[in-house]
């Protein structure tokens, strides 16, 4: 590759992890081409401002080999599962039509450099950088989305205060449910007035009906009867006429 695109993910994981660039089946090209692909790589981190860890240099027990190491930088890595005999030996390696690529041999790749970089000589510090400054650069960034700011004289526990958000945002749902319960119920309790009510006034209404219908009944048999009275008294009145013709 002729270079680094300069939008790939690395720009914002260098503010969250350790970023230890390495070159994988660095076997699939010359020592030359290496080489100046290791520069390019390094100049473009430098130029997109990518900010890779650094293997410490103010122990004077380690400091001439992690120096020496930084310059190594990008590691030339080559991987492979597959055992492959090399004369009496077997190593761990990949097969070529023109030899053997040994996973584990320093003049082949840088394999054996990075092994000994990370879990041997700077393990230690890896996890120091890791806390002190990612972790503290994420949990300054948690507490600032919950509105809380930590100038780092009175660290504030990331723990504590999710512990205590959580309580505050479990008190405020539970409130909200308590609120939404209520007004449930007072929504059922009005209905239930409202149903009752209008059953009363049903209920009036048909008692008004009844005693309105009962009256009128009344007043129509009343009406009858004293039809009828006239009817005999009309009848009475025609009956000795007759008989004087």
């Amino acid at each position: 590759s002729s270079g680094i695109n300069a939008e790939w993910p690395l720009r914002p994981g260098d503010k969250k992890c350790n970023i230890i660039p390495i070159i994988a089946k660095s076997d699939t090209v010359s020592k030359s081409e290496l080489d100046t692909f290791k520069a390019n790589i390094m100049e473009e981190l430098r130029a997109n401002d990518v900010e890779i860890y650094t293997f410490p240099t103010d122990d004077e027990t380690v400091a001439d080999v992690n120096k020496e190491m930084n310059e190594m930088m990008p590691f030339a890595v080559v991987g492979s599962r597959e055992d492959v005999k090399v004369g009496e030996i077997t190593v761990r390696g990949r097969e070529y039509p023109w030899g053997v690529v040994e996973i584990e041999n320093e003049q082949h790749c840088d394999f054996v450099k990075l092994r000994e970089m990370l879990i041997r000589t700077n393990m230690e510090d890896l996890r120091e950088v890791t806390h002190r400054k990612h972790y503290e650069l994420y949990r300054r960034g948690k507490l600032k989305q919950m509105g809380i700011t930590d100038d780092g004289a009175h660290p504030v526990s990331l723990q504590e205060t999710y512990e205590q958000k959580r309580a505050e945002h479990l008190e405020e749902l539970q409130r909200i449910e308590n609120e939404m319960r209520q007004n449930f119920v007072n929504k059922v309790r009005e209905k239930d007035l409202e149903l009752k009510r209008n059953e009363k006034e049903l209920a009036a209404k048909y008692e008004g009906l009844r005693k309105e219908n009962n009256e009128e009944k009344k007043r129509l048999d009343e009406d009858r009867k004293k039809l009828e009275d006239d009817l005999a008294a009309i009848k009475k009145k025609k009956v000795p006429t007759a008989t004087l013709r």
